[in-house]
């Protein structure tokens, strides 16, 4: 039981919103969605984050022997908004999470992860993609832990980040640790503009500023969702993220 908000002091909120976690109540802090997936078994869901007060979403997730999770997130809330997910592979279990934090203001929009690798021959694949404006910031921390007889283990992180203008900020605090010694591990990271050459390109073939930044960002987020199956679930987080392009044009 938490008997005390957690503050920017500590690793996993160093990025947060200090005054928005002092309007929460101690125990939200003790507020966990518990999922557990069975040996075999497959597992998919997807938020949409979209509040206009602070707001956590935490997630405790077990998959068990050559099991299936997978989670995919669109925030956009217009106010501070924290989705973190706590993960445990068990062998030949495998985790996906692709997450977009999107828009503008001045919230704070984050994800934070942290991924055992508790047995051998495990996967899991994390995209992250950040597009901020006005003074907002899209956070992720990601870390991942492979035991020492999880063996096989291949884990990776890929985040980027589009600013579209110099108040916006984003932040990556990619952690491995790695106690294995038969193991595939990676991160990347990159924070950086609109490509002007890209919008230049589109501009010179008739498309309009508005219509190619949308265009543009579009592409950008889409690496995050490229591996969920269902088409049309999809297409509904790319039109969500989207959707709040306009208060940028």
């Amino acid at each position: 039981m938490t008997e005390t908000r957690p503050t920017t002091r500590l690793e996993e909120w160093r990025y947060s919103d200090s005054a928005a976690l002092d309007a929460f109540a101690v125990d939200a802090f003790d507020d966990w969605r518990t999922i557990a997936v069975g040996p075999g078994e497959a597992w998919c869901d997807t938020l949409i984050v979209d509040g206009n007060s602070p707001s956590m979403q935490r997630i405790r997730l077990t998959v068990a022997e050559g099991g299936r999770a997978e989670l995919y997130a669109v925030n956009t809330a217009s106010d501070y908004a924290r989705v973190e997910v706590m993960v445990h592979l068990s062998k030949g279990a495998h985790f996906g999470f692709g997450g977009v934090t999107i828009g503008g203001g001045d919230a704070v929009r984050e994800f934070v992860t942290q991924v055992d690798h508790a047995e051998p021959e495990a996967t899991s694949a994390q995209v992250v993609r950040a597009v901020h404006w006005d003074q907002a910031t899209g956070n992720f921390l990601g870390r991942i832990a492979v035991a020492r007889d999880a063996q096989k283990s291949d884990a990776s992180q890929d985040f980027k980040a589009l600013l579209l203008n110099k108040g916006a900020s984003a932040n990556t605090k990619p952690e491995l640790e790695i106690f294995a010694d038969d193991v595939k591990c990676a991160h990347g990271a990159a924070i950086g503009q609109m490509d002007e050459a890209a919008r230049y390109y589109m501009a010179a073939r008739g498309i309009p500023p508005e219509a190619a930044k949308k265009l543009l960002v579009r592409a950008f987020v889409a690496d995050a969702f490229v591996a969920l199956s269902d088409d049309d679930r999809r297409e509904a987080l790319q039109d969500a993220a989207v959707a709040v392009l306009g208060e940028a044009l």
